[in-house]
Order: C-alpha cells, then sequence, then structure tokens
C-alpha cells in the first residue's frame, strides 16, 4: 500500500494549488488529480448534487487503489468529507479556510475572507469563526465568478482584475490587513490580488497546511512511499484538451502527461 497513489480532486483545476504543495512536500509519491471540469462550479449546486460527484470520483479514485484522498475543494469539503469518510475505509484530508492563523496574523483587527458562497455559507466555515474569531472583525466576501476566470486559465485579464477590485475594495475600506483565500482556485489570482492591494495586505491561502496534513496521516498509517520519484497523472470529467491547455498554464512542467478523460481512465483500469 506504502506505494499506492494518493487521489487528489476538485471541482476543476483550483485544486492544482494543493496538488502543488502535495508535490513539493511528497516528491516520491504518486497522484492522480482528478478535475471534475464537466461540474464546475460547485457553487450553488445542491448538496446532494455535490456529495454524489464527490462520492463518484472517490470510487474512480479508490478503483485505481488510492490509499488516501485529498479532497482539494473547500464547497466539496463541506457537503461532502464526513460522508466520505463515513462510506470509505481510506484516510480524506479537506479543506479549511486559514481563519486561525489570519486572526494571529491582523494587526489592523479586521480580517476578509474570500470564498464561494456555498463555502461561507457552510455550517463547518461558521463553527470556525466562531471558535478563532474572538475579538477580531471578519468580513466574508462571496466571488461569484473568479472560479470560471481560473477555469479558463485566466489569471490577469482586465476583466478579471475589474472583478477583483469591486471584492477587494470593500474589505480594503473597512481596513482588512489580512485576506483569506478560501478557494483553491484563488491561489493562481494571488499576483493579480497582491497587485491590487498593496504589500502591506497579508494573503493566507492552506495549500501547505494540507500538504503538511497529508504527510502526517500517511506517517501515522505507515504509508509513506518510499524514496524515489513519484509523479502525477492527470483525470478530467471535462473537455481533455480544453483541460490539458489550463494545467499546462497552471502547472507547466509537470502537465507534459496527457490528461485522461474519466471514463477512458476507468475503461483502462477496468483492462489492467
Amino acid at each position: 500500500m506504502s506505494t499506492a497513489p494518493i487521489g487528489v480532486f476538485d471541482s476543476g483545476v483550483g485544486g492544482l494549488s494543493v496538488l502543488r504543495e502535495i508535490r513539493a512536500q511528497l516528491p516520491a509519491e504518486r497522484l492522480i488529480y482528478f478535475a471534475d471540469s464537466g461540474h464546475c462550479p460547485y457553487g450553488g449546486k445542491p448538496q446532494t448534487e455535490i456529495q454524489a460527484r464527490s462520492m463518484a470520483i472517490t470510487e474512480n479514485l479508490l478503483t485505481s487503489g488510492a490509499k488516501l484522498i485529498v479532497v482539494a475543494c473547500n464547497t466539496a469539503t463541506i457537503a461532502a468529507v464526513e460522508l466520505l469518510r463515513a462510506t470509505y475505509p481510506v484516510p480524506f484530508v479537506g479543506m479549511e479556510p486559514a481563519i486561525k492563523p489570519a486572526v494571529a496574523a491582523t494587526r489592523s483587527g479586521v480580517v476578509g475572507v474570500l470564498a464561494t458562497g456555498a463555502a461561507l455559507g457552510g455550517q463547518k466555515f461558521h463553527h470556525l469563526l466562531q471558535q478563532h474569531a474572538r475579538d477580531v472583525r471578519m468580513i466574508t466576501q462571496p466571488c461569484p465568478g473568479l472560479v470560471e476566470h481560473v477555469e479558463r486559465g485566466d489569471i490577469d485579464s482586465a476583466e478579471l482584475r475589474a472583478l477583483l477590485r469591486a471584492y477587494l475594495q470593500p474589505l480594503l475600506d473597512a481596513g482588512a490587513d489580512v485576506l483569506v483565500l478560501g478557494c483553491t482556485h484563488y491561489p493562481f489570482l494571488r499576483a493579480a490580488i497582491a497587485g491590487i492591494v498593496g504589500p502591506d495586505v497579508q494573503l493566507l491561502d492552506t495549500g501547505a497546511a494540507v500538504a503538511r496534513q497529508t504527510r502526517r496521516l500517511l506517517e501515522r498509517e505507515c504509508l509513506l512511499a518510499p524514496d524515489g520519484e513519484g509523479g502525477v497523472e492527470w483525470r478530467s470529467s471535462g473537455d481533455a484538451a480544453a483541460v490539458q491547455a489550463v494545467i499546462d498554464r497552471l502547472w507547466a512542467p509537470a502537465s507534459l502527461e496527457r490528461v485522461i478523460p474519466a471514463t477512458e481512465a476507468a475503461t483502462a483500469q477496468s483492462r489492467a
């Protein structure tokens, strides 16, 4: 089992921001990344639909022998991770917005949280606020449209920057000096966001923390891969060529392996 792959999935390509951290911290591991681009975005979908997609993807990854699965999507984590843990026998790692480190980092006492509406409305998010926010003012900002820009590989257009300014300016006017990037797509917009908010505003995401938790669980279960060179296999429920083009931009050299359509991956596994 230690040589089995780690499965990682997201509603689309946003989870690559998490995959990058896992790859950096666990270079010997084999990784399978599933971009559910055919059903992206998850924000706005009913919980039952997100759960159904999460279970279908989990079963696809388990068919390939995944020893651990990372739900690299804040919305899917909120909607489905507890169900996944109760249903399947492998460990799962989910996403959690960086509320606690943001509270520790703020000097102004004001923190902005950028996320999808579904993530901001989830009970898990409100529990985090109650647990960690204390006397810090937390301002939540739903950001419809940002996921779709990243899914198209657009991380720096004038249209994107105008949308970002509309979401960021109220947070800046309120005195926020820390911004939580509460969706795995948003770290790809870090440069564009930093260009708007300036160097005095800190941007936080949890990709590195998720990678550390992945390592801890593998160590606890004695599942760490032996020394060697790992790699990434790409899968998608969307148009493989379109997803490949975006991965080529966001991931670069590691994307040399082609994206396999989800149905083709399942067929190939059944022939193995």
